[in-house]
């Protein structure tokens, strides 16, 4: 049974946290996700090294929490924690002057015993929360945190307090993997004499894997982008741990990262030159100018600024970038470049800058306040990167109403959707293969937009800038998880509305734009269905009119008239071709038929009368809820379509009189749908058709001439043919799953094309007679 009194308690550790550390993207991960799990109700603790590198304003604020010692192989190390409350959140740092007390986090002789320890104090350290803490979700995060699984695993599995835990691991970037000489796994790790670790940790001969510790011992893995999770699996992406990934797949899930979304910011960043929003772009220009000034550019609105703001190595797509960067300053295309790297590139860029004065310029630095300036004043942004798992970059970009140019990779394919010309749907521009021809093309692609249409750039550029790429998407994403993994804790009502709003909203436009692009595929294919609707009513709508008075019976009723398809053929074909009287009752009803059908197409006045009594007892025969009006609002659009093919419906009838064969299969083909656009209306259409025994096919279009009318009168979108269009398709999807009678319809369509069934039924039914 879930407990509603307890909230989801989560421990997040990470070698690195904005505000207070930051060298890449975990930081900002670490920075931002704790905050919005904090918003959606969850508690949290992040724990972080003590580096000496924190700035003392946040070391003053820090409060001595608890101490305690730290076992690792045969030594015992001091452990400190410093308590710190930030936005809400609590961060508890593990403090250890013998391993954190440097200038600079990584990349020191002993990081595989610095880190070792910071998983150790981890573990050991949720006995030391504070009072009505208990560690349900421990989330670690890449290869400095990768054996916190493992020791919790191994050395505390069983204590009380340890058994509710539950490890999540992510990879932020599977290349660092943590590879150690397997000399520690007794001296520091302690868990040589421990087959089960010794053998899940050894990645070879003489050498161990953190990060593979911890894909084998944690019991879920994510990673920063759905894409990327499958490209990991793969032996071209997955760095050598693609089989124990593909082993642990069902454990393993890609969850896009968001951005800060307030302090990326157009309308309110103080770092750029002027600050705009996604109504009045105008300050954009602005910043572009000063832009171009500031780098020595050409000051000119007419030429397209892309820039770049990366670290200049091979991963980031910087061969690319050489080999087409001749191409395309030649083309027309302004270039900046802001970052640090192989010094290749950056003599390279140099280069460039020298060949193209007012066309290139190179910053080769690291200047934060540039690169904000750099995304607010840009037309596009480029990151052909050779893989990225996520990438941020070009997501504020995006934010700042720069058009990423991208190659479809791990989490570049996630967020940022092509454009499509003919649609004009996107959110940037992209191309498949790690190579500089197709860079070049999708560079030019952007650039002929932005010097050819105009409208079309400024309407992609709106489309970016109202991409939602908060932490709360994604922090709901890890919720699905943690709670998943804890299903008797209640997940708070809130979480769950957003939830399950979110993907709604999504999700209605799709629907609509749909029936719109198929409008004039609709208008062909209603005619055939118009012809053959209304037929298979004169005998099985008056057989089973006394059982259509609730909605049950409505499908019992269509179902049971379905299977009859060959009797009424049979039925209604001698009655067609014996009868003289039959004739002379055509005869009356063929003007009915043109005097209503004309009526109907301009304004539909005069059955506007006759479709207001029927509607007083139309209503009544049907249910007064909520859900019945749904589905009367579907009922009525369908058969809006049909009545504007009324015109093509009666001389359909009069041909049928002499070819019974061909007809059959135009019957069998719209006989389900027909039971589907007229089961509510079957009241009404009992009047028309107790005189049926005596008459033919004809007379049955007369009575649901009569009914279309109705349906478009009391539809209020009448006038607006694309709405009326849509509705029945934006609604179709649910019917199936409420209404029984739907469902044969799509089945029975599918089954008509064969003229081979229609042919031998035909036959049949000429034996028969």
């Amino acid at each position: 049974m879930a407990d509603s009194s307890k909230k989801m308690q989560i421990v997040f550790a990470s070698a690195e946290c904005a505000p207070f550390v930051k060298t890449g993207g975990l930081g900002d991960v670490a920075g931002s996700l704790p905050a919005a799990l904090v918003r959606a109700g969850a508690e949290v603790i992040v724990m972080v090294p003590k580096y000496a590198t924190i700035k003392d304003e946040y070391k003053a604020q820090m409060e001595h929490f608890s101490d305690f010692y730290v076992s690792l192989g045969w030594r015992n190390e001091y452990c400190g924690l410093e308590k710190l409350e930030h936005d809400s959140v609590t961060y508890m740092f593990i403090d250890n002057e013998r391993y954190f007390a440097r200038d600079y986090p990584y990349g020191f002789f002993d990081d595989g015993e610095r880190f070792a320890f910071f998983s150790k104090a981890i573990t050991e350290s949720l006995q030391h929360l504070p009072e009505g803490f208990e560690c349900d979700i421990l989330h670690c995060n890449d290869w400095q945190t990768a054996l916190a699984p493992v020791f919790l695993r191994e050395f505390y599995q069983g204590l009380p307090l340890y058994d509710r835990v539950k490890t999540v691991f992510s990879i932020h970037n599977v290349a660092f993997q943590g590879q150690f000489s397997d000399t520690v796994m007794e001296d520091i790790l302690g868990v040589a004499h421990i087959p089960a670790a010794a053998s899940q940790l050894r990645c070879d001969a003489c050498s161990i894997n953190y990060m593979l510790g911890a894909l084998r011992y944690a019991d879920a893995i994510t990673t920063v982008s759905p894409t990327y999770a499958n490209e990991i699996q793969t032996p071209e992406f997955g760095e050598g741990l693609d089989g124990v990934l593909r082993e642990r797949s069902y454990a393993l899930q890609g969850i896009l990262n968001g951005i800060d979304v307030a302090g990326f910011d157009p309308a309110t960043d103080k770092r750029i030159a002027a600050n705009y929003t996604v109504e009045d772009r105008s300050g954009k220009a602005v910043c572009k100018a000063k832009l171009q000034e500031e780098l020595g550019l050409e000051v000119r609105d007419d030429r397209p600024l892309m820039v770049m703001v990366t670290r200049l190595t091979r991963q980031k797509g910087m061969d690319l970038v050489m080999y087409a960067l001749d191409r395309i300053l030649a083309g027309g295309v302004q270039v900046a470049v802001l970052g640090t790297g192989d010094r290749d590139y950056e003599d390279g860029l140099r280069y460039f800058q020298d060949k193209y004065p007012g066309t290139m310029a190179a910053r080769i630095e690291f200047d934060p306040a540039l690169s904000q300036r750099m995304y607010a004043a840009a037309d596009m942004f480029l990151m052909p990167s050779k893989f990225e798992p996520c990438g941020l970059s070009q997501i504020i970009a995006m934010r700042y109403g720069t058009l990423p140019i991208v190659r479809e990779t791990g989490g570049l394919k996630d967020t940022v959707q092509p454009y499509n010309e003919f649609t004009g749907e996107g959110t940037g521009f992209s191309f498949s293969n790690f190579n500089g021809d197709e860079m070049g093309d999708a560079v030019f692609r952007a650039a002929r937009l932005f010097w050819d249409n105009r409208e079309a750039w400024d309407q992609l550029v709106t489309q970016a800038m109202s991409q939602d790429f908060s932490w709360t998407r994604s922090a709901d994403k890890y919720l699905d998880l943690y709670f998943f993994m804890h299903p008797e804790i209640e997940r708070p009502a809130a979480v769950v509305e957003a939830a399950t709003e979110e993907p709604e909203a999504v999700e209605e436009p799709k629907a609509e734009e749909k029936p719109v692009e198929a409008e004039p595929e609709v208008k062909a294919e209603v005619a055939p269905e118009a012809e053959a609707e209304v037929k298979p009513d004169a005998k099985p709508a008056a057989k089973k009119t006394t059982t259509r008075k609730t909605t049950a019976k409505e499908a019992t009723t269509t179902k049971a008239a379905a299977t009859k398809t060959t009797a009424a053929k049979a039925t209604t074909t001698r009655k067609r071709t014996t009868a003289a009287a039959k004739k002379a009752a055509e005869a009356e009803a063929a003007p009915e038929v043109k005097a209503e059908v004309a009526e109907t197409k301009p304004a539909a006045k005069a059955p506007a009368k006759t479709a207001a009594k029927k509607s007083t007892a139309s209503k009544t025969t049907t249910a007064k809820k909520a859900t019945a009006a749904k589905k009367t609002t579907a009922t009525k659009s369908t058969t809006t379509k049909a009545a504007t093919t009324k015109a093509d419906a009666k001389p359909a009838a009069k041909i049928e009189e002499t070819l019974a064969e061909t007809k059959a299969e135009a019957t069998v083909e719209a006989k389900p749908a027909a039971k589907t656009t007229t089961r509510k209306r079957t009241t009404t259409t009992t009047k028309k058709t107790t005189s049926k025994a005596a008459t033919t096919k004809a007379e049955a279009k007369p009575a649901a001439a009569k009914e279309e009318p109705k349906a478009e009168v009391k539809t209020k979108p009448a006038p607006k043919a694309a709405e009326v269009k849509a509705a029945p398709k934006a609604e179709a999807k649910p019917e199936p799953t409420k209404e029984t009678p739907v469902s044969p319809a799509a089945p029975a369509e599918k089954k008509a094309p064969s003229k081979k069934t229609s042919v031998r039924k035909a036959t049949a039914t000429r034996k028969r007679r």
